[in-house]
């Protein structure tokens, strides 16, 4: 099936809330279970269950392997290993709020890295886009505390998750221009295996894992069940299916929406939003339509100016 722009969009909207309901699924999964330890498991679930999807497809072709082998070592333990190990550890020390706010920057970053690479700027418009959503992320985020005028304290872990956010920014350029001949479901298949064997490793290294799976409760381990197939393998691989249809830049500014599903699905539970975080939804998501050109596109179909 070809994929459309307009698909892709979708596709890629469902990665971000799929991305944005674990965060409900990983506080299950944490009740019982050490971080690493949940995490593996997760991957573990995701790493069968892809590759099973791949095989039924069209098959496990070792040319594609051969051909990016480097490249699907080196972004399995940048953007899977090491994105989501710097947030296990960068959370030790810094607020929830903080890093969601830091993991925001990350599609300034993919488009910063892709115009370096391209040697290139981008669009003004994409720029303001990505300004406009951002601080309507801040705003959802901090719940309208931006202009409290305190003092803003940085902790430890905020240098660790701001690598974290960096290693996805390069996980989503590098996807798109190191991989070579390889469908997004081969890229996603084998970046998240061999970022599991790093996952596993570091696991075996601090935790002790199997004790720790024998001992969780069955809620930690549905949970990350869901997390391994929806929050895992359909969200990486509609985020590659986004970057190999519209590109890296225009895929990482909807990285914004990961907080906001994360909060609507709050609301969904019992827990109202303040004003603030209202409007910082409404910005959030004019932001990234503007960004996407939508806004301009749809001044210049009526025949009105786009400034």
């Amino acid at each position: 099936m070809r994929v459309t722009p307009q698909l892709a969009v979708i596709l890629t909207l469902f990665a971000t809330f799929f991305w944005g309901s674990n965060f409900q699924a990983t506080k299950l999964a944490l009740s019982s279970l050490p971080p690493w330890t949940a995490s593996v498991e997760r991957f573990v679930f995701a790493v069968l269950a892809i590759f099973i999807f791949m095989v039924l497809k069209g098959g496990i072709h070792g040319k594609v392997l051969r051909q990016n082998l480097l490249a699907f070592i080196i972004l399995g333990t940048i953007g899977v290993a090491g994105f989501n190990g710097a947030l296990f550890v960068g959370l030790q020390s810094s607020s929830p709020v903080t890093a969601a706010l830091i993991m925001a920057t990350t599609p300034i970053s993919a488009n910063i890295l892709e115009a370096i690479m391209n040697r290139r700027f981008p669009e003004l418009i994409r720029v303001y886009g990505m300004m406009i959503s951002l601080f309507g992320v801040a705003l959802v985020i901090t719940n309208g505390q931006l202009f409290s005028g305190g003092a803003i304290h940085t902790a430890s872990g905020d240098l660790i998750i701001l690598a974290g956010s960096l290693g996805w920014a390069i996980y989503t350029v590098g996807t798109r221009t190191f991989v070579t001949g390889a469908t997004p479901l081969e890229t996603t298949s084998w970046t998240m295996l061999f970022g599991t064997v790093i996952l596993a490793m570091i696991a075996i290294f601090v935790e002790s894992p199997v004790p720790s799976l024998f001992s969780g409760k069955l809620e930690s381990h549905l949970a990350s069940v869901y997390m391994g197939i929806a929050g895992s393998v359909f969200a990486y691989l509609f985020w590659n299916i986004g970057i190999a249809t519209r590109g890296p830049g225009k895929t990482a500014i909807f990285f914004n929406f990961v907080p906001i599903f994360a909060l609507g699905i709050q609301v969904a539970m019992g827990d109202i939003p303040s004003l603030a975080q209202v409007i910082g939804i409404i910005i959030t998501i004019a932001g990234v339509l503007l960004g996407q050109g939508v806004v301009t596109s749809r001044f210049i179909s009526k025949g009105l100016p786009a400034k």
